[in-house]
């Protein structure tokens, strides 16, 4: 495997630790505000953490560059963006309705939908990503389902959450090879949340009291979660496959019930433990490199 490949993966395995510790920091927000106008300061404060670096970078370039890239990175970024903002709202209204446990385990079902959605795009899937997401399937069963499962409202609404995560990958699969991911990062990030400011301003009553009461989970969120999380997704997936990327991201899960238990104090059952065990199994067993048939290759 290629040393790119392998640094992505890390970056992109540091991405899903920051948004498995996101999940109290959005646990809880919503104590404090709706899930428009949460999803709609964290994704404005993740496009301003940003703007600095994309003007810093677009300084350095030509200015013939610069207006095609920009062109490209608006329309990428506003695509990347409306699925980001559909696929955030979904989730976080879908937590409202079903359990924790549910929704984790219905939201990471990207890991099958992504390569599926590669078959139609005539992508070819490896067997072994196959496997993996089958195993992964499995462990995250073991780790979020502790319950009889069953399709209620809220199982709905993530359900579809998972859906247009897929495509959120998947789009950033096909634009961040073309152009600066940071201001695609960017653009998404003010596409997301203006969208969804304005959804809280019209269908949610916030107030500014409510909203300085919740400020430390919502920096986490927008900081982190958002303006560091998304921008290393961005960048690090130029050299990664989507359906792999998905099976890293799938660790999240995994990382949010060790942050409960590192800062919540939530224990960990045998059952959870095995659960996490099986999903980074997965993530090893997807990012080991085929062996060639061709003996005249040399091993890397």
């Amino acid at each position: 495997m290629k040393k790119a490949a392998i640094g992505s993966s890390l970056l992109l395995f540091l991405a899903a630790c920051i948004w498995g510790f996101a999940f109290v920091a959005q646990s809880l927000g919503m104590n404090y505000m709706g899930p428009f106008m949460f999803n709609g300061i964290r994704f404005l404060m993740g496009g301003i953490v940003l703007l600095p670096v994309v003007f810093i970078r677009l300084r350095k370039k030509r200015t013939a560059e610069k207006e095609v890239s920009f062109k490209f990175a608006l329309k990428g970024g506003m695509y990347c963006g409306g699925a980001l903002c559909m696929a955030s709202l979904f989730q976080q209204i879908g937590i409202q309705y079903t359990t924790v446990g549910k929704a984790g385990f219905i939201t990471s079902l990207y890991i099958v939908i992504v390569p599926a959605m590669g078959l139609f795009l005539k992508k070819r899937v490896q067997g072994k990503v196959w496997i993996a997401a089958a195993v992964a399937v499995f462990g995250l069963y073991l780790l979020c389902v502790n319950e009889s499962f069953s399709l209620g409202r809220g199982d709905v609404f993530v359900l579809i959450c998972a859906v247009l995560f897929s495509v959120h990958i998947m789009l950033i699969d096909y634009y961040s090879p073309k152009m600066d991911g940071v201001a695609l990062s960017c653009i998404q990030f003010f596409t997301a949340g203006i969208i969804c400011t304005a959804g809280g301003l019209i269908l949610e009553q916030p107030s500014c009291d409510r909203l300085i009461s919740g400020i430390w989970p919502l920096l986490y969120a927008g900081i982190m979660s958002s303006g560091i999380a998304y921008t290393l997704q961005v960048i690090a997936q130029k050299n990664v496959e989507p359906t792999i990327a998905s099976l890293i991201f799938s660790m999240e899960s995994s990382v949010s019930l060790l942050g409960g238990w590192l800062i919540l104090g939530q224990a960990l059952s045998p059952r959870e433990l095995l659960g996490c065990a099986i999903v980074f199994s997965s993530v090893i067993l997807v990012q080991l490199p085929e062996r060639r048939r061709n003996g005249n290759q040399n091993c890397r």
